[in-house]
């Protein structure tokens, strides 16, 4: 990671007070109680807010496709290097239909890889994103080509999400969970 320092580290059960315990079951019930939920839970209507926005962006009830919405995910974690995401994603990618190769694709210039002109318009949405805050005309001519208005936000919403929650874990040094795996690309500096 990038500090030295202890910042925010996950919580651990008995260190939970009533609030955060209520706060995290919902995250239990459903397999989800990783150290993202454990970290964030030291702000209890922050991360109950958070999940509400989280459940939008990443679970069926956005238009974009699951696969849509990993490209955009996993290209917005590896160019904000935030390893904590892309190590989580890489099963919600494979699950959406990315292949490995398609997630190392992710990592490269967009050249470096025969994508569809659909999934090459949302790596270059991400990009523009990250870079500029801002998707540039020529960028959302290609977007708005093969998404409509409802996913096209979708797309922005998805890795401005990314954004917010890349930033808090790499700040908050969060660690990986157990059944993640390290990607040591992520070792490399930028």
């Amino acid at each position: 990671m990038r500090t030295k320092l202890k910042r925010l580290p996950p919580m651990k059960d008995e260190e939970l007070n009533e609030q955060q315990e209520e706060v995290i079951a919902p995250f239990r019930e459903v397999g989800a109680d990783f150290n993202v939920s454990r970290a964030f839970i030291r702000h209890p209507r922050a991360l109950a807010a958070f999940r509400v926005w989280a459940t939008y962006v990443m679970i069926d009830k956005n238009d974009l496709e699951e696969r849509e919405r990993e490209i955009v995910a996993m290209r917005t974690a590896w160019r904000i290097r935030a390893p904590y995401v892309w190590a989580r994603h890489i099963s919600y990618g494979e699950k959406a239909g990315l292949s490995a190769e398609e997630m190392e694709g992710l990592k490269r210039p967009i050249e470096d890889r025969n994508w569809s002109a659909a999934d090459i318009a949302l790596i270059k949405t991400a990009d523009a994103l990250v870079d500029k805050f801002f998707v540039p005309d020529d960028v959302w001519e290609e977007l708005s080509a093969h998404f409509n208005d409802k996913q096209c936000m979708d797309a922005i919403f998805c890795c401005g999400h990314f954004c917010l929650l890349g930033m808090f874990l790499n700040t908050a040094d969060t660690p990986l969970d157990g059944d993640v795996p390290h990607d040591p690309d992520f070792d490399v500096v930028a």
